[in-house]
């Protein structure tokens, strides 16, 4: 190939083309001036010889693959897991040293644990939840995102305590009474809207016989028929519900 690059280079780009036999075919008067890459036009393409005029950057040489370096961010993650050799053990030969077939699976189960254990461990670290804020975190989405945009922003704002509930902190209603404008008995918390308030007995009644607790463990959080019931609770009375769209919420 060096050879190939040698004939094929005009004397005034490499010097050692100038070295050739004067009876080197050429058409022009240097000795080789045609010979560039218009005699290769017939050669694939990863085997045309380079420019010599160009004039490239030099690109960073990476030292070693990304792999590698994942693989070694990995390692403390990894610990004593014991893995086995990639491969099927059905289409190796009998022998009495193989590992079990699911140890692959299992170790990757285990790995799979622990990564998510450090992450919830970093972000309680990183990006503690206020102290009010007593619901586990999570990696996966609630339950109660599939019912919909909208109430799941209902839900999301009372978990959170950050909704149009009168008891809920909120830069627009610093000096506003904290008392339900529904019935006046105590503060409009979120179990208050949902489990005690009489303005909406009958709806609770209707729909949340099932339901006594709307905190961490409840199990409202788990359970499809409580999720949707509770949709229907407070689409059936505003709770949540912006003033402007029930503008005769409260009665």
């Amino acid at each position: 190939m060096a050879a190939l690059r040698l004939v094929c280079a005009a004397p005034t780009v490499n010097p050692a083309a100038g070295r050739l036999c004067p009876t080197f075919p050429s058409l022009l008067k240097y000795r080789a001036p045609d010979s560039h890459r218009g005699l290769c036009t017939r050669l694939p393409p990863n085997v045309m010889p380079l420019s010599w005029k160009t004039n490239r950057p030099h690109s960073k040489v990476r030292s070693h693959l990304p792999v590698d370096e994942l693989a070694n961010l990995a390692r403390p993650i990894i610990g004593t897991l014991s893995f086995a050799p990639l491969a099927r053990a059905d289409l190796l030969p009998e022998a009495p040293s193989l590992p079990p077939h699911d140890t692959m699976t299992n170790a990757y189960r285990a790995l799979k644990g622990r990564t998510r254990l450090l992450l919830l461990e970093e972000w309680r670290r990183l990006a503690p939840p206020p102290p009010y804020y007593t619901f586990p975190f999570s990696l996966t989405p609630h339950p109660f995102m599939g019912l919909g945009k909208f109430m799941a922003g209902r839900i999301h704002q009372m978990r959170a305590q950050k909704s149009y509930l009168a008891a809920h902190p909120s830069w627009s209603r610093v000096d506003k009474p904290r008392h339900c404008p529904r019935c006046g008995e105590e503060e409009e918390t979120f179990s208050h809207a949902i489990l005690r308030c009489q303005s909406t007995s009958y709806h609770r009644e209707r729909l949340l016989q099932g339901l006594s607790d709307v905190g961490p463990d409840s199990p409202l959080w788990s359970d499809k028929q409580l999720l949707l019931a509770l949709a229907d609770f407070i689409r059936a009375t505003g709770t949540n519900y912006p003033p402007d769209m029930f503008p005769s919420l409260p009665p």
